[in-house]
Protein backbone atom coordinates (compact mmCIF):
# COMPACT_ATOMS: atom_id res chain seq x y z
CA UNK A 1 0.00 0.00 0.00
CA UNK A 2 1.55 3.35 -1.33
CA UNK A 3 1.42 6.06 1.52
CA UNK A 4 -1.11 7.88 -0.63
CA UNK A 5 -3.29 5.15 -0.57
CA UNK A 6 -6.62 6.16 1.24
CA UNK A 7 -6.27 9.85 1.18
CA UNK A 8 -8.13 12.67 -0.56
CA UNK A 9 -6.57 13.68 -3.23
CA UNK A 10 -9.49 16.37 -5.63
CA UNK A 11 -12.49 17.72 -5.20
CA UNK A 12 -14.88 17.87 -8.10
CA UNK A 13 -17.90 19.91 -8.37
CA UNK A 14 -20.60 18.53 -10.67
CA UNK A 15 -23.10 21.53 -11.74
CA UNK A 16 -25.42 23.51 -14.19
CA UNK A 17 -23.43 26.75 -14.39
CA UNK A 18 -19.28 26.35 -14.08
CA UNK A 19 -18.42 29.96 -14.49
CA UNK A 20 -21.08 31.35 -11.93
CA UNK A 21 -20.01 28.46 -9.69
CA UNK A 22 -16.36 29.64 -9.87
CA UNK A 23 -17.52 32.91 -9.21
CA UNK A 24 -19.19 31.62 -6.31
CA UNK A 25 -16.84 29.58 -4.41
CA UNK A 26 -14.07 32.82 -5.44
CA UNK A 27 -15.93 35.06 -3.59
CA UNK A 28 -17.13 32.60 -0.05
CA UNK A 29 -13.90 30.60 -0.04
CA UNK A 30 -11.02 32.94 -2.07
CA UNK A 31 -10.18 30.46 -4.57
CA UNK A 32 -8.88 31.56 -8.22
CA UNK A 33 -10.40 30.11 -11.12
CA UNK A 34 -9.05 29.38 -14.41
CA UNK A 35 -10.43 27.43 -17.70
CA UNK A 36 -8.63 23.92 -18.13
CA UNK A 37 -7.23 22.55 -21.15
CA UNK A 38 -9.30 19.98 -21.48
CA UNK A 39 -11.06 19.43 -24.78
CA UNK A 40 -14.36 19.61 -25.73
CA UNK A 41 -14.80 20.27 -22.17
CA UNK A 42 -15.64 23.96 -19.98
CA UNK A 43 -13.88 22.61 -16.64
CA UNK A 44 -12.30 25.16 -14.36
CA UNK A 45 -9.62 24.78 -11.70
CA UNK A 46 -9.98 25.82 -8.70
CA UNK A 47 -6.51 26.96 -6.52
CA UNK A 48 -5.57 28.77 -2.69
CA UNK A 49 -2.32 30.19 -2.29
CA UNK A 50 -0.96 28.63 -5.73
CA UNK A 51 -2.21 24.78 -5.12
CA UNK A 52 -4.87 23.46 -7.12
CA UNK A 53 -7.76 22.38 -4.46
CA UNK A 54 -10.98 21.68 -7.02
CA UNK A 55 -12.31 21.66 -10.18
CA UNK A 56 -15.72 22.32 -11.58
CA UNK A 57 -18.07 21.35 -14.91
CA UNK A 58 -21.07 22.08 -16.47
CA UNK A 59 -23.16 18.94 -16.27
CA UNK A 60 -24.28 18.10 -20.09
CA UNK A 61 -28.38 17.47 -20.88
CA UNK A 62 -27.82 14.54 -21.69
CA UNK A 63 -26.40 13.92 -17.55
CA UNK A 64 -29.62 15.88 -16.44
CA UNK A 65 -31.80 14.27 -18.51
CA UNK A 66 -30.43 11.07 -16.27
CA UNK A 67 -30.94 12.31 -13.63
CA UNK A 68 -27.37 14.31 -12.42
CA UNK A 69 -27.64 16.95 -9.86
CA UNK A 70 -25.27 19.47 -8.81
CA UNK A 71 -22.82 17.96 -5.89
CA UNK A 72 -19.75 17.77 -4.88
CA UNK A 73 -17.39 14.39 -5.41
CA UNK A 74 -14.20 13.66 -3.54
CA UNK A 75 -11.42 11.69 -5.28
CA UNK A 76 -9.72 9.16 -3.20
CA UNK A 77 -6.07 8.05 -4.12
CA UNK A 78 -5.90 3.91 -4.48
CA UNK A 79 -3.47 2.03 -5.66
CA UNK A 80 -5.30 -0.22 -8.14
CA UNK A 81 -8.80 1.72 -9.23
CA UNK A 82 -9.73 -1.14 -11.42
CA UNK A 83 -8.77 -3.71 -8.65
CA UNK A 84 -10.63 -1.22 -6.25
CA UNK A 85 -13.65 -0.71 -8.48
CA UNK A 86 -14.31 -4.46 -8.00
CA UNK A 87 -14.19 -4.25 -4.87
CA UNK A 88 -16.80 -1.64 -4.16
CA UNK A 89 -19.44 -3.67 -6.78
CA UNK A 90 -18.29 -7.32 -4.39
CA UNK A 91 -19.35 -5.18 -1.28
CA UNK A 92 -22.66 -4.40 -2.23
CA UNK A 93 -21.98 -0.93 -4.04
CA UNK A 94 -22.12 0.55 -7.30
CA UNK A 95 -20.37 1.54 -10.04
CA UNK A 96 -21.51 5.38 -11.72
CA UNK A 97 -18.52 5.61 -14.10
CA UNK A 98 -16.42 2.82 -14.90
CA UNK A 99 -12.47 2.81 -14.55
CA UNK A 100 -11.39 5.21 -17.39
CA UNK A 101 -8.48 7.23 -18.41
CA UNK A 102 -8.00 11.03 -18.15
CA UNK A 103 -5.17 11.22 -20.82
CA UNK A 104 -2.01 12.66 -18.84
CA UNK A 105 -3.83 12.90 -15.65
CA UNK A 106 -4.52 9.72 -14.09
CA UNK A 107 -7.41 6.65 -13.91
CA UNK A 108 -10.59 6.91 -12.02
CA UNK A 109 -13.77 5.49 -11.50
CA UNK A 110 -17.02 7.12 -10.04
CA UNK A 111 -18.58 4.70 -7.51
CA UNK A 112 -21.17 4.53 -4.65
CA UNK A 113 -20.77 2.91 -1.36
CA UNK A 114 -23.04 -0.28 -0.36
CA UNK A 115 -25.45 2.55 0.87
CA UNK A 116 -25.80 4.95 -1.66
CA UNK A 117 -22.97 7.52 -0.70
CA UNK A 118 -20.92 8.75 -4.26
CA UNK A 119 -17.25 9.41 -4.10
CA UNK A 120 -14.21 8.86 -6.81
CA UNK A 121 -11.28 6.18 -7.24
CA UNK A 122 -8.34 7.73 -8.46
CA UNK A 123 -4.49 6.92 -9.64
CA UNK A 124 -2.60 9.93 -10.74
CA UNK A 125 -0.63 9.00 -13.92
CA UNK A 126 2.67 9.85 -11.97
CA UNK A 127 3.39 9.33 -8.69
CA UNK A 128 4.90 12.53 -8.15
CA UNK A 129 1.42 14.26 -8.78
CA UNK A 130 -0.23 13.13 -5.94
CA UNK A 131 -0.71 16.15 -3.39
CA UNK A 132 -3.34 15.47 -0.66
CA UNK A 133 -4.80 18.79 0.23
CA UNK A 134 -3.42 20.06 3.46
CA UNK A 135 -6.70 19.75 5.87
CA UNK A 136 -5.45 23.03 8.05
CA UNK A 137 -4.69 25.46 4.87
CA UNK A 138 -7.37 28.23 4.12
CA UNK A 139 -9.24 27.42 0.89
CA UNK A 140 -8.64 23.57 1.82
CA UNK A 141 -10.94 20.96 2.68
CA UNK A 142 -10.57 21.18 6.42
CA UNK A 143 -13.10 17.74 7.40
CA UNK A 144 -15.10 15.35 5.39
CA UNK A 145 -18.25 14.10 6.60
CA UNK A 146 -20.54 10.61 5.58
CA UNK A 147 -24.02 10.76 6.16
CA UNK A 148 -24.69 7.22 5.97
CA UNK A 149 -27.88 5.57 5.63
CA UNK A 150 -26.24 3.37 9.09
CA UNK A 151 -23.10 4.79 10.37
CA UNK A 152 -22.64 1.97 12.59
CA UNK A 153 -22.67 -0.50 9.61
CA UNK A 154 -20.81 1.40 6.77
CA UNK A 155 -17.29 1.90 8.14
CA UNK A 156 -16.09 -1.43 7.54
CA UNK A 157 -16.65 -1.27 4.35
CA UNK A 158 -14.03 1.90 4.04
CA UNK A 159 -11.63 0.57 5.89
CA UNK A 160 -11.51 -2.40 4.28
CA UNK A 161 -10.92 -0.26 0.68
CA UNK A 162 -8.92 2.60 2.48
CA UNK A 163 -7.56 1.57 5.54
CA UNK A 164 -9.50 3.85 7.70
CA UNK A 165 -8.88 3.60 11.72
CA UNK A 166 -11.49 4.47 13.89
CA UNK A 167 -10.65 7.65 16.22
CA UNK A 168 -13.12 9.29 18.49
CA UNK A 169 -16.71 8.76 18.85
CA UNK A 170 -19.11 11.63 20.00
CA UNK A 171 -22.50 10.43 21.34
CA UNK A 172 -25.16 12.98 19.93
CA UNK A 173 -28.11 11.30 21.57
CA UNK A 174 -31.03 11.10 19.26
CA UNK A 175 -28.61 11.54 16.14
CA UNK A 176 -26.09 8.82 17.31
CA UNK A 177 -23.08 8.33 17.70
CA UNK A 178 -20.77 10.06 15.61
CA UNK A 179 -17.54 8.31 14.47
CA UNK A 180 -14.61 10.26 13.49
CA UNK A 181 -11.93 8.46 11.79
CA UNK A 182 -8.07 8.35 10.83
CA UNK A 183 -6.28 7.91 7.68
CA UNK A 184 -4.15 4.26 7.30
CA UNK A 185 -1.40 6.48 7.88
CA UNK A 186 -2.58 8.49 11.00
CA UNK A 187 -3.92 11.48 10.98
CA UNK A 188 -8.08 12.45 12.02
CA UNK A 189 -9.61 13.75 8.48
CA UNK A 190 -13.37 13.36 9.22
CA UNK A 191 -16.27 11.35 10.96
CA UNK A 192 -19.41 8.95 9.82
CA UNK A 193 -23.08 9.05 11.21
CA UNK A 194 -26.15 8.05 10.21
CA UNK A 195 -27.89 10.57 7.98
CA UNK A 196 -30.84 12.56 9.76
CA UNK A 197 -34.29 10.82 8.25
CA UNK A 198 -35.12 14.32 5.89
CA UNK A 199 -32.15 14.07 4.33
CA UNK A 200 -32.93 11.77 1.18
CA UNK A 201 -29.83 9.82 0.43
CA UNK A 202 -26.60 9.07 1.94
CA UNK A 203 -24.02 11.50 0.90
CA UNK A 204 -20.56 12.86 1.69
CA UNK A 205 -19.98 16.67 2.31
CA UNK A 206 -16.73 18.60 1.95
CA UNK A 207 -15.98 21.70 4.70
CA UNK A 208 -14.05 24.68 3.24
CA UNK A 209 -11.67 25.84 5.08
CA UNK A 210 -12.41 29.95 5.54
CA UNK A 211 -10.58 32.59 7.90
CA UNK A 212 -13.74 33.72 9.95
CA UNK A 213 -17.13 31.73 9.42
CA UNK A 214 -19.53 35.01 9.66
CA UNK A 215 -17.97 36.60 7.18
CA UNK A 216 -18.13 34.01 4.51
CA UNK A 217 -21.57 33.10 5.86
CA UNK A 218 -22.37 36.35 4.97
CA UNK A 219 -20.32 36.26 1.14
CA UNK A 220 -22.45 33.06 1.09
CA UNK A 221 -26.09 34.50 1.59
CA UNK A 222 -24.74 37.86 -0.63
CA UNK A 223 -23.54 35.69 -3.72
CA UNK A 224 -27.02 33.94 -3.77
CA UNK A 225 -26.31 30.72 -1.35
CA UNK A 226 -28.52 29.51 1.38
CA UNK A 227 -26.79 28.92 4.78
CA UNK A 228 -29.34 25.96 6.37
CA UNK A 229 -27.28 25.01 9.48
CA UNK A 230 -25.40 26.84 11.64
CA UNK A 231 -22.91 28.42 12.78
CA UNK A 232 -21.96 25.79 15.40
CA UNK A 233 -19.13 25.61 17.81
CA UNK A 234 -17.63 22.18 16.88
CA UNK A 235 -14.55 20.85 19.19
CA UNK A 236 -11.27 22.42 18.84
CA UNK A 237 -12.76 25.80 19.41
CA UNK A 238 -13.71 26.17 15.26
CA UNK A 239 -17.19 27.04 13.86
CA UNK A 240 -18.93 25.21 10.96
CA UNK A 241 -21.76 26.33 8.84
CA UNK A 242 -23.86 24.17 6.38
CA UNK A 243 -25.25 25.21 2.70
CA UNK A 244 -26.75 25.05 -0.27
CA UNK A 245 -24.83 27.25 -3.55
CA UNK A 246 -26.53 28.59 -6.33
CA UNK A 247 -26.90 25.97 -8.38
CA UNK A 248 -27.90 23.67 -5.62
CA UNK A 249 -24.99 21.95 -4.75
CA UNK A 250 -24.66 20.93 -0.88
CA UNK A 251 -21.31 22.22 1.22
CA UNK A 252 -19.67 23.47 4.21
CA UNK A 253 -17.70 25.64 5.78
CA UNK A 254 -15.46 25.84 8.71
CA UNK A 255 -13.42 29.01 10.47
CA UNK A 256 -12.90 30.92 13.31
CA UNK A 257 -15.96 32.70 15.32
Amino acid sequence: MTPSHGKFVWYELMTTDAAAAAKFYGDVVGWSAAKSLMPNMDYRLFSAGGVQVAGAFTLSKEELARGGQPAWAGYIATDNVDNDAARVTAAGGKIYHPPDDIPGVGRFAMVADPQGAAFALFKAARASEVSPADVNAPGHVGWHELYAGDGASIFDFYHQLFGWKKSQAMDMGPAGTYQMFDLAGGGMIGGVMTKPPQMPVPAWLYYFNVGGIDAASARVKAGGGKITNGPNEVPGGQWVVQGIDPQGAHFALVGAK
